[in-house]
């Protein structure tokens, strides 16, 4: 069964949608066999990939409202071991319509079931709020991934996210675990950034990644030519850090397995 990795952060622009199609791309480039599923109605991470989130026939919207199949939806990506299911903008009336829907929350893990054993892993881009869709995305999941920007108020809003985390632990009966926090738009050449970091470290109750993703112009151009850093600058900084987010991942996977045993 895949393993199910939601990236969340309601706060916006904290590099999730990067972080989610670049450790997607190199999952697979390190042999996994991964799908993206970007719930965002803001499309990044389907638009991160050359599709045009507003020409697709179908998307998530059309599986979790319109009974679509998740087999109707997913689509090849170039990355060899790569699939997305795209997001359209459609996603933004979904948490309306989801509203008088039994079983609402529970949606996108219902929807998933069929297709788990196909992946190594599936990754959710959740929207950068902490509504309906996001909590789909948690149910879904079995952790969490929190980006954190190496900035100012970075740690503003993880309490509560922290918190959201915990009241859909407990009252909608999933086993969801924080796997960590990846800091983001590092620059250090900035001491607020340094501090930033070291404040992370001392004050999330979680794991924090060895791995820190630069502020890399390669990383803010591949979008616009539809490519993952792994397809446009290979050689970049912001490249290497998201390979080595990739092994440290499964690396973490795999000590977790092996100490169920």
């Amino acid at each position: 069964m895949a393993k199910v990795i939601s990236l969340c952060n309601q706060k916006g622009g904290v590099g999730k949608s990067t972080t989610a199609v670049n450790l997607a791309a190199f999952l697979a480039a390190l042999g996994k066999y991964v799908l993206l599923l970007d719930l965002d109605p803001q499309a990044n991470a389907t638009s991160g990939f050359g599709l045009n989130p507003h020409r697709l026939e179908r998307s998530v919207y059309h599986g979790l409202i319109g009974g679509c199949q998740p087999e109707e939806i997913i689509k090849k990506t170039p990355l060899f071991g790569c699939e997305i299911m795209p997001a359209s903008p459609d996603l933004a009336g979904a948490a309306v319509e989801l509203v008088n829907v039994s079983g609402r929350e529970y949606r996108l893990r219902e929807f998933l079931q069929r297709i788990r054993g196909n992946y190594d892993y599936i990754l959710i881009d959740s929207p950068p709020s902490l509504g309906l869709l996001t909590i789909n995305g948690l149910v879904a999941a079995d952790e969490v991934i929190i980006p954190v920007q190496c900035e100012y108020y970075a740690l503003e809003g993880l309490s509560q996210l922290l918190k959201t985390v915990e009241l859909v632990r407990e009252n909608l009966g999933v086993d969801l675990k924080v796997m960590g926090a990846l800091l983001t738009m590092f620059d250090k050449r900035n001491k607020l950034c340094r501090e930033v970091a070291k404040e992370v470290g001392r004050n999330f109750p979680y794991y924090v990644f060895n791995a820190i993703i630069p502020r890399n112009i390669e990383l803010a151009e591949a979008p616009s030519h539809g490519q993952t850093i792994f397809q446009y600058q290979p050689s970049s900084r912001g490249a290497k850090a998201y390979r080595q987010f990739a092994e440290e991942l499964i690396k973490f996977e795999e000590k977790i397995k092996h100490a169920s045993f």
